[in-house]
C-alpha cells in the first residue's frame, strides 16, 4: 500500500480515527507522518525495545506520579548506597544496578508491583502438583492460626472454637503421598 500523502513510498504508519462513530483511516510513508508532527507524536528511532516500554508502563502508573511529585529536591535525591543508582535512572533503563536497590527503592516499588501483579506485593510462587496438597493443607492451617489468633485477641471465643475445630481437622487429615515430611 503507497503512502495516501505523497504516493510515491509504502505506508508504513497506519492510523485509523473514529470521531462520532465514524471511522477514518490514514496510510503514511514515515517520512509523511514525521511532517504531520501535529497529528502523530511517533517516534521512528530504533529506540523501540522491551526497556523501552517497560519504563514507559512505569511513568504512566497514577501512583508512581504521586511519588515521583512528592520526591525530594534534587539536592537530596534517593541513591543506591551501594550502586550509586537513582529511581529516575531506574525508570529509564527498567533495571537495577544491584540487589541493594530493591531496599533502597521500596517505598517507590510497592505502587509499581501493585499495579502490575493484581494488588499482590508478596511473591506467591506455584506449587507443584505431586505435594500440592500437603503444601495447600499447611497454607491453609497457618492461615487458620492467624485468624484464631485475631479471633482470641477480639474475645470471639465462640469463633475461635470453631476456627481450633478446623485446625484440628486439618492437623488429623492425612497428606497426599509423595508429599514433603
Amino acid at each position: 500500500m503507497l503512502c495516501q500523502e505523497c504516493n510515491e513510498r509504502k505506508a508504513t504508519v497506519h492510523f485509523t480515527k473514529i470521531i462520532n462513530g465514524e471511522k477514518t483511516e490514514f496510510h503514511y510513508c514515515e517520512i509523511c507522518a514525521q511532517e504531520k508532527g501535529e497529528l502523530f507524536s511517533f517516534n521512528f528511532e530504533p529506540d523501540f525495545t522491551f526497556d523501552n516500554i517497560l519504563a514507559s508502563l512505569f511513568n504512566f502508573d497514577p501512583a508512581l506520579q504521586v511519588v515521583k511529585q512528592s520526591a525530594t529536591p534534587k539536592d537530596e535525591i534517593l541513591r543506591c548506597s551501594h550502586c550509586g543508582m537513582t529511581f529516575d535512572q531506574f525508570l529509564n533503563i527498567s533495571r537495577f544496578g544491584c540487589p541493594h536497590c530493591y531496599e533502597t527503592f521500596q517505598k517507590q516499588l510497592i505502587p509499581i508491583l501493585r499495579r502490575l501483579h493484581g494488588e499482590n506485593v508478596e511473591h506467591q510462587g506455584k506449587i507443584p502438583v505431586r505435594i500440592g496438597g500437603s503444601i495447600y493443607t499447611k497454607k491453609q492451617i497457618k492461615q487458620l492460626k492467624q485468624d484464631l489468633q485475631i479471633a482470641i485477641e477480639k474475645e470471639e471465643f465462640e469463633r475461635a472454637a470453631e476456627l481450633r475445630d478446623q485446625i484440628r481437622n486439618l492437623e488429623n487429615t492425612p497428606f497426599d503421598k509423595g508429599g514433603d515430611e
